[in-house]
């Protein structure tokens, strides 16, 4: 869906949500689009701000619980993404982001609070804290190698018929059932930090062919290498 003049990335509320490094995952597109020649321009959307509806690829990061909830409040309250996401946007929303994007989720007591319901998936407060690293393999049909990531949050995350599960842990909680993250249309959601798309280059791929960024030849050895040694470092201590 990328735009004319040049792909347009938004990063929303980056003074709510962006724990963990997220912020790298804008980095990483850019960095990825400019190097096939693209022009990027890049909005920092504050809290306070409205949600542009012209983006080509929206992320969003993860952020403590008040936080959280005034980001979903104000999400509702100013519709840019949904109408941005019926465009055809896409979009990825890592961790607090992520349950922000369902129904509903837990708030500060565990209490349920509404979401902005882009995609089908209820998240509740789980018995303990998930943190450490984790490894998933993903969905054959999104054709993407393991994913690595590191986790630190309380959220169980339900999906309903709507999303399908982005991948399968093999090391790690993610949603509490067996697989981490989903998937709907165009939009990603996932509990990986690190930042996930330095730590995954072919998801950031993945984002980029969805926003029409043409695949071409990349010198992105050192990228795809650490990752490798990183992977390797986790299977490793199994």
């Amino acid at each position: 869906m990328q735009s004319d003049s040049a792909l347009r990335i938004v990063w929303i509320y980056p003074d709510l949500l962006s724990t963990y490094g997220d912020q790298g995952n804008v980095l990483v597109l850019e960095q990825r689009a400019r190097r096939r020649g693209v022009e990027v321009e890049t909005v920092h959307v504050r809290s306070a701000d409205p949600v542009p509806e012209t983006g080509d690829i929206y992320l969003i990061g993860g952020g403590e619980d008040r936080p959280q909830i005034l980001a979903a409040e104000r999400l509702r309250r100013d519709g840019g993404l949904h109408r941005a996401i019926a465009r055809g946007a896409s979009m990825l929303a890592v961790c607090a982001g992520y349950q922000i994007m369902g129904s509903t989720f837990g708030g500060e007591e565990g209490q349920p609070v509404a979401g902005v319901g882009l995609i089908d998936i209820a998240s509740t407060r789980g018995p303990a804290r998930a943190v450490g690293e984790l490894v998933a393999e993903v969905d054959a049909a999104l054709g993407l190698p393991t994913l690595t990531g590191f986790e630190n949050h309380m959220g169980v995350t339900h999906l309903g018929p709507g999303v399908k599960p982005l991948s399968k842990t093999v090391r790690g909680v993610g949603n509490g059932d067996g697989f981490e993250g989903c998937y709907a249309g165009h939009i990603v959601g996932t509990y990986l930090h690190g930042p996930a798309l330095a730590r995954n280059p072919a998801l950031a791929d993945l984002l980029l062919g969805w926003a029409g960024v043409e695949p071409a030849p990349l010198d992105d050895f050192r990228y795809d290498q650490l990752r490798q040694e990183r992977l390797n470092t986790v299977l490793a201590r199994q």
